[in-house]
């Protein structure tokens, strides 16, 4: 069987001058499907483009990108949203919330991208809410919840639409270690229940929780 994602030979370079700025060279990588990857690297080495690559944020790179069996790197615009949207959930560092919804309101959204009934969507929130303990929020808006509960709506609403893989930039780097560690076990169980994780990450601890680490430096993966 084919992995869930199979990079072949992805660059990524920026013109500079006469020539180019290579952020990523010749990456290729196997991810298979319940697996859980760490990418680690000094700041430049490439995590997080690489990353926007695999979440379908950026689609000017060179190389092959499959998901699932689909060559991304060959499909149009549209279709590609509508396979992100499908089966990929993101966390970001700075919760990337919208401040003008409630919790309840934001973890609908990506619910109706999906055409799932209103009844339907009703019952996946409150499911939501109850399995991560934040009913209690539903009502309030993200400038009224600490950064760690921010944190936790922004990873239940990448979960809610059940995506084969979650990737996460850095989604403990604006929490305290406590919070950290909370989040953390979070993507411990969701991996133990068959979620695919693919995180990006300063810290030895949270990559620990990683069954393999990926280590970036100038673009290139190292041993």
């Amino acid at each position: 069987m084919a992995p869930l994602v199979r990079l072949l030979n992805i660059e990524k370079s920026y013109a500079h001058g006469p020539g180019k700025t290579f952020v990523l060279r010749r990456v290729s990588l196997d991810i298979e499907d319940g697996d859980f990857v760490s990418i680690m690297g000094p700041s430049g080495a490439g995590k997080s483009t690489l990353l926007h690559i695999l979440g379908m944020h950026d689609s000017a790179f060179a190389g092959e990108y499959h998901l699932l069996g689909e060559a991304v790197h060959d499909l149009p615009p549209k279709r590609r949203a509508e396979l992100g949207k499908q089966h990929v959930g993101f966390v970001f560092q700075s919760y990337h919330l919208l401040d003008d919804m409630t919790v309840y309101e934001n973890l609908e959204v990506p619910l109706t991208y999906r055409n799932i009934k209103r009844s339907e969507r009703q019952g996946m929130v409150a499911d939501v809410l109850d399995r991560f303990q934040i009913v209690g929020k539903k009502d309030l808006y993200p400038n009224q919840l600490s950064g760690g509960q921010q944190q936790l709506v922004a990873v239940a609403r990448a979960v809610i639409a059940r995506p084969k893989i979650i990737l996460a930039d850095e989604p403990t780097g604006n929490l305290h270690s406590s919070q950290g560690q909370e989040i953390m076990e979070l993507f411990k169980k969701l991996n133990e229940n068959g979620t695919t994780i693919v995180q990006v990450t300063h810290s030895d601890v949270n990559a620990s929780y990683g069954r393999r680490i990926i280590k970036l430096s100038d673009g290139w993966i190292v041993d």
